[in-house]
């Protein structure tokens, strides 16, 4: 099986979001996915679509009456390539084993201006299918100025070689999310980004946590289903772990926030990441001060699903955390020369 991804120009038009709704999967004919928010009716708000090649036809039709059709997902493409113009401003993915069939869609897409992603396979892979069609966004949240590690940026410490808020980025970016912001105050994170990610400054970092987490939730494309929130200073998270709840976040009666499980009785049994779907950003917009998502998660167990996760979410707040983190790290050795 392969994967490709062909991007075009940016469409001036956007498809409607209604924020505070949670994406529907519009499951078009007899194709059987088990993902959260399937339905065969057609749905009310924002929904994305998925349909063998037969029924193309007829999805498009869909598709030129919904502008909250966010995104087609095709699998297994026909002879001929319809009009597929109804696509322009949308996300279009299509599986078919025949590479010849591929590319010529794709090439047809591209060339009509419609972001394309193509995967050569006979059997539509599910997990691929449901993070075209339930796409997350990851949001970094590094603009915390970390006052229990005295004389340094904590976020820049060095891990393995790299700065610590890097190794949590590139867990997000890694580990399957959609696209991913790092909310920051300190130029000095900016810099150690590097390009690597769309970066958002919140001025208002001071006022506690709850202002990074609502600038990082403006700052989500509009076709995202949820966000997954990552702390600055988790770098043992890994990729592992956000790749395993957004795979818990999209299975069917999955509900609305997934956390990595925690032996911690003090912190409810889980801890970040947490993914946390649109249906619940409304209370997150409420908060403020230092709240996060776990005061509008608290006491509410009917809203969270707290699985195993392979990563460790250390964080690390204080100079002897850093000490316990560097060890797991052994030393490298420099070449000695012949």
């Amino acid at each position: 099986m392969s994967s490709k991804k062909g991007h075009s120009r940016e469409s001036k038009s956007r498809p409607i979001w209604h924020a505070g709704r949670a994406l529907s999967v519009f499951v078009m004919g007899d194709l059987d996915l088990a993902i959260r928010g399937r339905t065969y009716r057609e749905p009310e708000g924002p929904h994305s679509m998925v349909v063998r090649g037969r029924d193309l036809d007829a999805a498009l039709q869909h598709v030129a009456s919904r502008e909250d059709c966010l995104s087609l997902a095709v699998v297994g493409l026909p002879e001929q390539v319809p009009d597929i113009t109804s696509l322009v401003g949308r996300r279009l993915l299509l599986v078919d084993g025949d590479s010849a069939k591929l590319r010529e869609f794709a090439e047809v897409a591209i060339r009509a201006g419609i972001e394309v992603e193509w995967i050569r396979s006979a059997r539509p892979p599910f997990e691929r299918l449901a993070a075209a069609l339930l796409p997350v966004g990851g949001i970094v949240l590094a603009a915390g100025k970390g006052s229990r590690m005295p004389g340094s940026q904590k976020l820049l410490l060095d891990i393995d070689g790299v700065p610590m808020v890097r190794h949590v980025f590139d867990a997000a970016s890694e580990g399957g999310c959609h696209h991913t912001v790092v909310v920051y105050t300190d130029d000095d994170v900016q810099k150690a980004i590097n390009g690597r990610a769309e970066l958002v400054f919140n001025p208002h970092a001071e006022t506690g946590m709850a202002s990074s987490l609502q600038v990082g939730l403006k700052a989500m494309r509009p076709e995202v289903e949820g966000a997954m929130v990552l702390l600055g200073d988790q770098p043992l998270v890994g990729s592992r772990t956000v790749a395993t709840l957004l795979r818990a976040s999209r299975r069917e009666g999955s509900r609305p926030a997934v956390a990595a499980s925690q032996d911690t009785d003090d912190l409810g049994g889980w801890a970040p990441p947490v993914v946390l779907s649109r249906e619940l950003w409304g209370d997150l917009f409420a908060l403020q001060g230092d709240a996060g998502a776990r005061q509008v998660l608290q006491g509410r167990p009917e809203l969270l699903d707290i699985v195993p996760a392979p990563g460790r979410p250390d964080d690390i707040d204080t100079p002897e955390d850093y000490a316990k983190i560097v060890q797991l790290f052994p030393r490298k050795r420099p070449r000695q020369r012949a």
